[in-house]
């Protein structure tokens, strides 16, 4: 391996990183340039299991979308409906409705709640401690991490508060931490291109300082795929990094693949698996101070969400139920859930040890340390035990 990092120009990288020094810019763009994936994949499966063993982090999630009207007019989202639209698209669930389709889980063991939304100019800042309270009473047990730092500046603009003011009452209505959509790529360039509406990169960074200020933890992602350039990636990342230094506020951060699919920007290809492993790994070596990095499967297939966890990633998300944002299962695949045991197949099939976690990272129990064909097999006798007890 050391002669293919030598030809990978990647000597360098291995060498700080023996001697725990952090990489810098230089770095993360030899990371990118270099076309030897599996010496990139190789450092960062260093940097992972120096982490996290081979332990690989799920959780048993329900994402609610309370609303798709949103004034921000992304290029790259297909999600949104414009407000005072009249083609009939939009929706605002109300909070009864948000719980009842929470209620329609009761018998699964959800740990986590995700909602966000679009940014929904009508709704007043009590929509949203009401939507929280009725989550929270139908699913007491479950965390809700939900709003953006897009839609949490919206809420303070509804409440005509400061956030530092109303933070705290959306913790106190059952908000237990934050997802980290929204910041796109911080780069004035791409912002003033693509999402000129949307808070600027300094308005986000100043949301994110709020919310951790006050005690809540959130994610923070990066959408790739589309506009960027590489350079811009690597100033992305070395912002949230810098911005983590001062906080210590990230749980984990999270790369998004950009499907083009009926957004401004059709004529766009979809990543590729290549990128998309090439993404995680570069987010796991840079970020030396985030907790986990994720492979979010229902973004990049599940397929290469397994062979991520070989490149930096140690967080492969959750089952999953009703996602609406996006998809990047194919044009003839709208699956958008995946079992607990599915999940643990995916897990093990590739040797690592499934693990499995709440919103805010707590280990839930002891780690599922079988083997795939283990528990296949003993799905089997209980089978076979089913069908004895009923002849």
């Amino acid at each position: 391996m050391q002669d293919q990092l030598r030809r990978a120009g990647l000597d360098g990288v291995h060498a700080k990183l023996l001697a725990g020094q952090r990489l810098d810019f230089d770095d993360g763009m030899r990371l990118y340039r270099t076309p030897e994936l599996t010496a990139v994949g190789y450092l960062a499966n260093l940097v992972r299991e120096r982490r996290s063993g081979a332990r690989t982090y799920y959780v048993r999630n329900l994402h609610v979308n309370y609303t798709n009207i949103c004034n921000k007019f992304c290029k790259f989202c297909s999600f949104y409906a414009a407000p005072n639209s009249t083609d009939g698209k939009g929706y605002v669930l109300t909070p009864e409705e948000a719980a009842a389709r929470v209620a329609q889980y009761a018998g699964e063991p959800i740990r986590e709640i995700h909602m966000v939304a679009g940014i929904n100019p009508k709704l007043p800042y009590l929509y949203y401690l009401d939507l929280l309270r009725a989550v929270k009473a139908t699913r007491p047990d479950a965390q809700i991490k939900a709003f953006t730092m897009i839609e949490l500046a919206q809420i303070a603009r509804a409440a005509r508060r400061p956030l530092a003011e109303i933070l705290p009452e959306l913790k106190a209505a059952g908000l237990a931490a934050c997802p980290g959509g929204g910041a796109e790529v911080f780069s004035d360039r791409v912002h003033e291109e693509l999402f000129r509406a949307k808070l600027d990169n300094q308005g986000w960074f100043d949301v994110a300082r709020a919310v951790h200020a006050a005690g809540i933890p959130s994610n923070a992602t990066l959408l790739y795929g589309h506009i960027e350039t590489q350079d811009e990636k690597v100033r992305h990342l070395l912002h949230i990094r810098e911005l983590q230094d001062e906080t210590v506020g990230f749980m984990c951060f999270v790369p998004l693949a950009f499907d083009p699919s009926n957004t401004e920007l059709t004529h766009l290809p979809v990543t590729t698996g290549y990128a998309n492993l090439r993404e995680i790994a570069i987010a796991r070596l840079l970020l030396d101070n985030f907790p986990h990095v994720k492979a979010f499967w229902i973004m990049i297939t599940p397929a290469v969400a397994q062979m991520a966890l070989w490149y930096g990633a140690d967080d492969i998300d959750g089952t999953v139920s009703h996602y609406e944002i996006t998809h990047a299962l194919g044009t003839t695949s709208h699956r958008q859930v995946l079992n607990t045991e599915q999940l643990l197949d995916l897990i093990t099939e590739v040797g690592r040890e499934p693990v499995e976690r709440d919103a805010l990272y707590n280990v839930m129990g002891e780690p599922r340390a079988e083997s795939r064909e283990s528990r296949v097999e003993g799905r089997g006798a209980a089978a076979e035990g089913r069908i004895g007890t009923w002849g």
